[in-house]
């Protein structure tokens, strides 16, 4: 993020209720925002509308930010759990209304983005390794996709970083060959 420990003074200052660092840094960290639900979600609209609740809940919860770790950290914690909301949503609705499929829109799989098939197989592997081994999660998602230090991690999710290791060991090898079968 650009000029980090201007934002991270920003995210201080709107933490402690100045509104107008708020604005600034809301703005300042919008396209980060964008880039890294992008990560998660293969249509640009979809990412976009997970930016803007991204962008929603620090508003609302600039608050809890404390400072005990770095603003980025505490900002990529929100953008994974909005992103993966968003996803839970996109699905759901697919489910409760399925839409026809007209034969002349139907796409081409010679022509799809390797990279946002490989996103939504990312995300399914992702909403199973939930369903069997829930701990195993955060650490994936906070190493492998919001690229944080491994001491970041530990940190925000408050265990030791031998545990983390393991923990993420682990689960790269659950979800390997859930990600092999989907190719």
């Amino acid at each position: 993020m650009q000029d980090a420990a201007g934002t991270e003074e920003l995210a201080l200052r709107a933490a402690g209720g100045d509104p107008t660092a708020l604005d600034e840094l809301l703005q300042r960290v919008r396209p980060e925002v964008v880039r890294r639900c992008g990560r998660f979600l293969p249509c640009r609209e979809d990412a976009e509308e997970a930016a803007q609740d991204v962008l929603l809940q620090v508003a609302r919860k600039i608050t809890t930010f404390e400072g005990r770790s770095r603003f980025s950290t505490w900002l990529y914690t929100v953008v994974a759990n909005c992103a993966r909301q968003k996803y839970r949503e996109l699905k759901r609705r697919a489910v409760e209304q399925p839409v026809p499929v007209d034969a002349a829109q139907q796409v081409d799989p010679r022509t799809t983005s390797v990279i946002a098939g490989s996103r939504v197989d990312l995300l399914e592997a992702l909403e199973r390794l939930e369903r069997e081994h829930p701990h195993l999660v955060a650490p994936l998602v906070y190493r492998d996709i919001c690229q944080l230090e491994y001491v970041e991690v530990a940190e925000r999710i408050g265990i030791p970083l031998g545990t983390l290791k393991s923990r993420l060991h682990e689960a790269r090898r659950q979800v390997r060959p859930w990600l092999a079968d989907a190719s």
